[in-house]
């Protein structure tokens, strides 16, 4: 199963959604995939989806899955690395109106320049390929181990001084 996060802020992300029912439409997914959508617009038409979901559903979608699609919350991504999951980091975007700036960019840049997570592009034009790594196993990602309770901090902090 594919888990689909967003979070809970009051921004919607529309286009996320409509590329996962394109990439269900290309025949690219085919396994089934709930999303937690927020305050999206988008109805989904090939997978189930909620609005919201309280944290013991999200623990419970998060322990299910096999591949998990969030947005660049640092507290979404963890959770799913700690679970030992695939994560494919999006990227809400404030040209969008997906956020109310860019501070996704850097957190995802983070995880994936450390090999953590795959990173879609800001258009999530290579999200399907995105999958097609996770599924034919050349994803090249590697485990997190959080031996830290700082280490995302400061992986973070550490990104964002040598590259910004």
């Amino acid at each position: 199963m594919i888990f689909v996060t967003v979070g809970s802020r009051n921004y919607q992300f529309d286009r996320l959604f409509k590329k996962l029912d394109e990439l269900y439409e290309d025949g690219t997914l085919t396994e089934p995939m709930f999303a937690q959508i927020g305050t999206s617009t988008y109805v989904p038409k090939h997978y189930e989806y909620k609005d919201f979901i309280t944290p013991e559903e999200f623990v419970d979608k998060i322990a299910k899955a096999d591949i998990v699609v969030s947005h660049g919350a640092s507290g979404s991504i963890m959770k799913a690395l700690n679970a030992g999951k695939k994560v494919i980091a999006v990227t809400r975007l404030e040209k969008y109106n997906e956020h109310i700036n860019d501070h996704q960019i850097q957190n995802n840049e983070a995880f994936s320049t450390n090999g953590y997570v795959l990173m879609a592009d800001l258009e999530l034009s290579d999200l399907g390929e995105c999958f097609q790594k996770i599924y034919n196993g050349t994803d090249g990602l590697r485990p997190w181990e959080n031996k830290d309770p700082l280490a995302i901090v400061k992986m973070v902090d550490h990104f964002i001084q040598e590259n910004w």
